[in-house]
């Protein structure tokens, strides 16, 4: 199971530190958040404890009407419980007893200075983000026509010098050699490079080139949605190669069903020209047209007229 340490979380939301609990495992392992106003209000049955407790202005006003003694005693229960962290929003005031409670159980409090709506936003587009399925595949992503296009295939086949030339081509490349792949909720597979080698193409005979001083920041991109897998094989006389593109092949990355092409690599196929038009194709039939259904259609019309 994918977690974020409170640290990063820390770090990376840019939230201010009122007390930060001494516990150095304190890992975040769901997207969810939870506003604490039913507890506060004293309804304590379903409490997620597990996720980030946020308080905003009604919450934090709604403290206020309440006596001292019953206030304390709902703050004592929220903070009683093993709650990853409680976040204030708005740069609201944090009061003493709310504070000496994080203190006696060992609580994290944090404050932001944005709403809480933009703010619950925000933090649960990272932690979709962070806590996402992935994994890291060798190959090269390049953005083709829009198209992320995932290159596959063993180590010498021609991928990143296939990637080259579609730099040269004009389009752009995201990772070589390794791809960090994360599934978003929709079933979407966003491709990115790992930050020690993003914008690097390593091209063998020659070394490390760094393609975003090379080419141009338009060259490059930190990130694409992958549609299309195009593996790179060896060419292999025995074996029989689709010719028509009736033949559908796919192939299963963290679960999504991904699109998949198998590319034949011989002396004189120029690779690039292939993915480029593989990737015009896929185009193609996501706006519903499929060229080797057409012909079929026809040679079957055909037939039947005879």
């Amino acid at each position: 199971m994918n977690s974020v340490n409170i640290k990063r979380v820390i770090k990376d939301m840019d939230v201010e530190v009122i007390y930060q609990s001494k516990n150095n495992n304190i890992n975040i392992i769901k997207s969810d958040i939870n506003r604490p106003g039913l507890q506060l209000a004293g309804y304590v049955d379903f409490f997620a404890e597990d996720r980030i407790q946020i308080i905003g202005n009604v919450e934090w006003h709604y403290l206020q009407t309440l006596d001292k003694q019953i206030k304390f005693k709902r703050l004592e229960y929220l903070f009683s419980h093993p709650i990853p962290a409680l976040i204030v929003t708005r740069d609201l005031y944090i009061s003493d007893e709310a504070l000496n409670l994080a203190k006696k159980y060992d609580r994290t409090i944090l404050r932001s200075s944005l709403s809480t709506s933009k703010f619950i936003n925000n933090l649960m587009i990272y932690l979709d983000d962070m806590l996402a399925p992935n994994t890291t595949m060798h190959g090269v992503l390049v953005d083709v026509y829009g198209v992320g296009v995932l290159i596959t295939g063993r180590s010498g086949v021609g991928k990143s010098e296939t990637a080259l030339e579609l730099i040269k081509r004009g389009h752009r490349l995201i990772a070589d050699d390794a791809v960090d792949i994360k599934r978003k909720d929709e079933g979407n597979l966003k491709g990115t490079a790992p930050e020690l080698i993003r914008h690097f193409l390593e091209i063998r005979g020659i070394g490390i080139l760094d393609i975003k001083r090379l080419f141009g920041v338009g060259a490059v991109r930190n990130s694409k949605t992958i549609d299309l897998v195009i593996e790179l094989e060896y060419w292999d006389d025995k074996k029989q190669y689709d010719r028509t593109g009736l033949d559908e092949e796919y192939t299963n990355i963290l679960g999504t069903k991904m699109s998949k092409i198998i590319v034949p690599v011989k002396p004189g196929r120029n690779i690039s020209m292939i993915v480029e038009v593989a990737a015009r194709n896929y185009r193609q039939k996501k706006m519903g047209y499929n060229a080797a259904l057409e012909l079929n259609n026809k040679l079957i019309h055909q037939m039947e007229n005879r």
